[in-house]
């Protein structure tokens, strides 16, 4: 595996290059989580690690997808260019999070959205070429990615449904319970919101003022309570009664 883009040994995020964290950062990928450890060796070797400075471009919509990328700090945003030049901002992702699936199974072989790094990030990028090999030979692995993209697609028709049909505070709750840890605990549930609010701003169709105000709202309701970056859903059906009304 190619080291020179990892940083020095006196650097804080050294330890997340370390092979162990590696291979775990790639066992955390639902559909490759159960292949075999000397294929995932081999796949390790095969990849590459890379920094991207803050605004820097990881690859750009429309160019040749030949790697699947894994977000091992930092976040990333990924935007779609509309015909006229206006761009969108699909979602952001961090740590564990993977680019480039859905182009793995476009026929035009391109990524179908660009990808610009936030801040200071490092990404691990896998040769797409292995990673279509490896669905193609292990059923189960197949069907785990065909559940995430089918995942992936449901999210992004809420999206274009909240954009077409609801409101601000619509789109912000729902962002927020998609978020959401799984289960049913009793216990408050947390939501980070570490990305810059005005990306978030912009994934949702909101100005970053907007955003504030809404978040205001939800918390003065008793709805939530917001602590810098920690935001905890102290009533969720109070949350869910907010999409249920105007803005």
């Amino acid at each position: 595996m190619p080291t020179d883009t990892v940083p020095p040994s006196s650097s804080s995020t050294e330890l997340l290059f370390k092979p162990r964290q590696l291979r775990e950062l790639v066992r955390g990928v639902p559909w490759l989580s159960h292949i075999e450890d000397d294929e995932l060796e081999a796949l390790l070797q095969d990849s590459e690690l890379r920094t991207l400075k803050t605004r820097e471009w990881l690859f750009r919509q429309e160019t040749p997808a030949d790697w699947l990328h894994v977000v091992i700090s930092g976040t990333v945003r990924l935007v779609r260019s509309a015909g006229d030049g206006r761009m969108a901002t699909i979602r952001c992702v961090e740590r564990g999070g993977t680019l480039g699936e859905l182009s793995m199974v476009s026929s035009a072989g391109v990524y179908l959205y660009s990808s610009e790094a936030l801040r200071r990030t490092h990404v691990l990028s896998i040769p797409a070429a292995r990673c279509r090999e490896i669905l193609d030979r292990q059923p189960a692995c197949r069907a785990e990615f065909m559940s995430r993209l089918a995942l992936e697609l449901t999210d992004r028709l809420e999206d274009l449904a909240l954009l077409t049909q609801g409101d601000a505070m619509s789109r912000l709750v729902s962002y927020v319970l998609r978020q959401l840890p799984s289960g049913r605990s009793k216990a408050p549930r947390v939501v980070r919101l570490t990305i810059p609010k005005r990306w978030l701003a912009a994934q949702l169709a909101m100005t970053p003022e907007t955003l504030s105000r809404l978040l205001a709202k939800l918390r003065d309701s008793g709805a939530i309570n917001i602590d810098r970056q920690r935001l905890t859903v102290l009533d969720e059906q109070k949350l869910r009664d907010f999409m249920m009304t105007d803005d």
